[in-house]
């Protein structure tokens, strides 16, 4: 006994995974049982199947690993039924079982693996094709050891759910929850990252602030909820026109920030190039939208473009001067709506 607690405590530290615990617990579960084969299953209600996930087979008697049986004909379903945990006579008891006539199973024990949940897992069983005595103490280890895969199995669970939580917040703190665009914060890591890649490259980076002209009118005459389905449509109008490895984000309420790799600095179309990003992304805003019931007259968008040198600007400094750059458009369409209004 202090020779298998000591083999328990060495395969308990090391174990990772639970192949890695399970394989030497067959093989001390063999010692202490005296049978030919042992073996871990899982059991699938829904499709009503078990499968034998991990087997040690050390005679005759061979239990095949990975195989699956349907669960109602197996005989750990009928021990279970029957609260039975060991026999030497399967033919006796269960002589209506398939599959252990098929693998030639006289002894047979076995237990359930449960989770802390009360869930079903699967089993722990040993078998041989002789009849063998129960060992003493051999329930008390099968069950400890159902135990310890069961532990293992909520521990790997949980640790699961942990790194999923994690990528879920992760995301959550990085993405707009409205939009579902990246937001605010994912904008500067990813400008930063773009300024990087673009300064080893010897390009310059377009960076676009947009804004709604006609938002406050549309929230003001319709609601907040109308609103907020302009802004996903907008954001997704926008969104199927990018390039790859290009970033549309949500800076904040009504405002939208446009950000590309441009063109090499000493090019001489560089001009036209901001040009045509400032005609494309104005195109894109300027539409009529059914939303709530009604038709929405976004009323465009002032859309500010500048290409800042990498190698002098941080992604802080890039959104300020795109930011200008938008505000100079909002005022010079202002000033040309207002004359418009004044010819009338």
């Amino acid at each position: 006994m202090d020779f298998l607690l000591h083999r328990l405590s060495q395969s308990m530290s090391s174990a990772r995974t639970l192949e890695e615990l399970t394989r030497p617990l067959l093989e001390m579960l063999e010692s202490v049982t005296g049978m030919e084969s042992t073996y871990l299953t899982t059991i699938d209600l829904d499709k009503g199947l078990q499968h034998v996930l991990f087997a040690r087979n050390s005679q005759q008697l061979v239990i095949p690993e990975g195989i699956s049986v349907p669960w109602n004909d197996t005989l750990c379903k009928r021990a279970m039924d029957e609260k039975r945990f060991f026999t030497d006579d399967v033919a006796g008891c269960w002589g209506d079982s398939e599959a252990a006539r098929a693998l030639g199973i006289q002894t047979y024990v076995s237990v359930p693996v449960t989770m802390d949940d009360g869930g079903l897992y699967g089993t722990l069983c040993a078998a041989s094709s002789s009849q063998q005595p129960m060992a003493p103490n051999a329930e008390h280890v099968l069950r400890l050891f159902a135990r310890l895969i069961a532990q293992h199995i909520d521990r790997e669970r949980l640790l699961d759910q942990l790194g999923k939580a994690n990528i879920e917040l992760a995301s959550y703190a990085l993405t707009d929850a409205l939009t579902g665009l990246p937001n605010r914060r994912s904008l500067i890591a990813e400008l930063g990252r773009t300024l990087a890649r673009a300064q080893r490259d010897g390009t310059g980076v377009l960076v676009s602030f947009i804004d709604f002209d006609g938002f406050k009118e549309i929230n003001d005459t319709h609601g907040h909820d109308v609103g907020d389905q302009f802004l996903v449509a907008m954001a997704q109008s926008m969104s199927n026109n990018l390039r790859a490895g290009d970033v549309l984000a949500r800076f904040g309420g009504d405002e939208f920030v446009y950000v590309g790799r441009g063109p090499s600095l000493g090019d001489r179309s560089n001009k036209n190039t901001v040009r045509q990003l400032q005609e494309r992304m104005t195109q894109q805003c300027t539409t009529r939208l059914q939303l709530g019931g009604v038709e929405i007259d976004c009323g465009g968008a002032s859309v500010g473009v500048v290409l800042v040198d990498p190698h002098a600007t941080s992604a802080e400094k890039a959104l300020t001067q795109a930011d200008a750059a938008m505000y100079e458009v909002k005022r010079a369409r202002r000033i040309e709506r207002d004359s418009q209004l004044q010819a009338l």
